[in-house]
């Protein structure tokens, strides 16, 4: 990698198996020599945790959508900045569990905010800077559920219990949506199967995609060379 590193996120409703793909992922990235900085949304700072505990709160059942766009972006910008950013200028690869495909996904989708307040803020925060590769792990809300129940992840099973297997499928459609406008970039898996099958498609796409990259930085570095060879003959 040179001056920009890698941006890659991980994407899909909750219980869909992210967490234990971005496990994997990550250790099958380190024992390829990368060096990944592993994050996550909403959080990876000091502050954007401090604004998960209130945004995963079930005190505040009553924050309305828009305040809930308004803090995820509040988290976004400080993971941005202190995170992110950096990381990415140091040239290293950056993965990240949700980024800002969640915010279409979950508020403009699922809350029904619509896409206007969503991409304005987005332009606004995150502007240029989006991810190179996203992963959406896609499942049925009622297979999530059960896997977050069977797992005794106490925290999926509440969200669920708050907010209902309708909007987790509205989530999903919104998801589906992000998936076929941006097809480059997006890749849609299967995530109701086995997780090592899962994970082994995800490591297909993810080597694929930086031996591309890598491809096209070599053939970049080599036109820059020869420019450069040209210009002093």
């Amino acid at each position: 990698m040179n001056k920009r590193g890698v941006f890659i996120t991980l994407e899909g409703i909750d219980g869909a198996g992210k967490s234990t793909q971005l496990r994997l992922l990550t250790g099958w990235l380190r024992r390829h020599g990368y060096r990944p900085c592993v994050t996550r949304e909403p959080g990876g700072t000091r502050v954007g945790e401090q604004i998960r505990n209130i945004l995963l709160s079930s005190a505040n059942r009553k924050l309305t959508p828009l305040a809930e766009l308004l803090l995820m972006y509040a988290a976004r910008h400080q993971h941005l900045e202190e995170v992110v950013r950096p990381a990415l200028a140091r040239g290293e690869l950056v993965l990240s569990d949700r980024f800002n495909d969640a915010s279409l996904a979950y508020q403009g989708f699922g809350r029904g905010l619509g896409e206007r307040p969503v991409r304005l803020l987005d332009e606004l925060i995150c502007g240029s800077l989006q991810p190179d590769l996203t992963l959406i792990l896609d499942a049925p809300p009622s297979v999530a559920l059960r896997r977050a129940s069977q797992r005794g992840e106490g925290a999926d099973r509440r969200r669920f219990e708050n907010i209902g297997l309708r909007f987790q499928g509205r989530v999903r459609k919104g998801y589906h949506e992000i998936a076929r406008h941006e097809p480059r970039r997006v890749k849609l898996i299967n995530a109701d199967r086995p997780a090592r099958e899962v994970q082994t498609e995800i490591r297909e796409i993810v080597n694929s995609f930086l031996s591309e990259r890598s491809t096209l930085k070599d053939s970049s570095r080599r036109r820059k060379r020869l420019k450069s060879e040209g210009r002093k003959k």
